[in-house]
C-alpha cells in the first residue's frame, strides 16, 4: 500500500515545486513591471510632468536621461504647468532637453500656465503645443527683497553689520539699497535676461532681435504666442500625444509612461511636507533669489 502511494506523493511533490517556481518567477516579473513600467513591450511615449515653481532640476533631468536611454520610449512629452522658478534649475532642464532632442523627439505640452523659466524649458523642445488660453511668455528675470527697516525701528531693534566690502550685504532687509547697489543688481539682471533671450533664440530658431522685442516680461495667451512664433500649434494634451506619435512614426495605439511616484513613508511627509515646502518657497522669494518666474496669478471663474 505504501509503495502504491509513493508515485502519487512524488508527482504531488513535483507539482508543488513547479507551482512554487512559477509563482516565484511571476512575482518577480510583476514586481519589476511595477518598479519599472517602461520594461513592458509596445509603443511608448514618455511623459514628464513639470508642475509648480521650479526649484530643483535633479528629478526632471534624471528622468529625461532615463527616457532618452530607453529604446522602448519613442518620444517624450514635457507636460508643463508652471510659473517658472530658479534660474539655475531652469537652465539645467533646458540643457538636458536640448541634449535629449539629439536622440529622440521632445514635445512641450503647455497647460494653463507656462511662463518665464517654464517657457525657457519649453523652448528647448522640438515642438510646442499650447491651449488657446494658456498663459505663456514672460521672458525676463526678477529679484525680490523684503525690507523690515521700519518694523525694526518701531520695536526698537537695531542691526549692525560689519562687512568686508561695499556690496557684501546688498539686499539687506534692514536698510534701503543705495543707487550703486541698484545699478549693480540691474547689470546682473540684464546679463541673466540676455541668457534667457539667447536660449529662446536658439531653441525656437528665432532671430535674436525678434525675441528682444518681447523680452520685457509681458505674457501672452497661447493664441497670441502662436502668432509671434513662441508656440508651434494650438491643442490640448491629446493633440500633443498625436503629434508625438506622428513625429516618432508610431502606428496604432500607444502607451504613455510616467515617472514612478515615490511613496511617502512617513506621517510627516504625508501631512506637513507640502505645507513646509510652500512656506520655504514664500520665504525664498524674499531673499534675493534670481528667478525666471512670473509673479502673477491666473484663474477663470464665473
Amino acid at each position: 500500500m505504501l509503495q502504491k502511494d509513493r508515485p502519487i506523493t512524488f508527482v504531488l511533490l513535483i507539482l508543488g515545486v513547479a507551482v512554487l517556481f512559477f509563482g516565484t518567477v511571476m512575482a518577480i516579473v510583476l514586481s519589476l513591471s511595477h518598479l519599472t513600467p517602461s520594461l513592458s513591450i509596445g509603443n511608448k511615449i514618455g511623459v514628464i510632468p513639470i508642475n509648480g515653481v521650479i526649484k530643483n532640476a535633479d528629478a526632471i533631468t534624471e528622468q529625461l536621461t532615463t527616457f532618452r536611454n530607453d529604446k522602448r520610449i519613442k518620444a517624450i512629452i514635457l507636460r508643463i504647468n508652471s510659473p517658472g522658478g530658479g534660474v539655475g534649475p531652469s537652465q539645467e532642464i533646458y540643457s538636458e532637453t536640448r541634449r535629449t532632442t539629439q536622440a529622440k523627439r521632445v514635445i512641450a505640452s503647455l497647460g494653463s500656465l507656462t511662463a518665464s523659466g517654464a517657457y525657457y524649458i519649453a523652448s528647448a523642445a522640438d515642438e510646442i503645443v499650447a491651449n488657446p488660453g494658456t498663459l505663456t511668455g514672460s521672458i525676463g528675470v526678477l529679484m525680490e527683497f523684503i525690507r523690515i527697516e521700519e518694523l525694526l525701528n518701531k520695536v526698537g531693534i537695531e542691526m549692525q553689520v560689519i562687512k568686508s566690502g561695499e556690496f557684501k550685504d546688498i539686499g539687506s532687509p534692514n536698510r534701503k539699497m543705495t543707487d550703486r547697489e541698484k545699478k549693480m543688481v540691474m547689470t546682473l539682471l540684464e546679463d541673466i535676461r540676455d541668457q534667457f533671450v539667447t536660449a529662446v533664440s536658439k531653441g525656437r530658431n528665432m532671430p535674436r532681435e525678434k525675441v528682444l522685442e518681447i523680452a520685457d516680461g509681458r505674457i501672452f495667451s497661447g493664441r497670441q504666442a502662436k502668432k509671434i512664433g513662441l508656440v508651434d500649434r494650438l491643442g490640448n494634451f491629446r493633440d500633443a500625444v498625436d503629434l508625438a506619435k506622428k513625429m516618432a512614426n508610431i502606428k496604432g495605439e500607444v502607451k504613455l509612461v510616467y515617472p514612478e511616484k515615490k511613496r511617502r513613508s512617513f506621517l510627516w511627509d504625508l501631512l506637513f511636507r507640502d505645507l513646509l515646502d510652500s512656506l520655504i518657497n514664500r520665504i525664498d522669494h524674499h531673499y534675493g533669489l534670481l528667478e525666471y518666474r512670473w509673479n502673477g496669478e491666473f484663474s477663470i471663474s464665473n
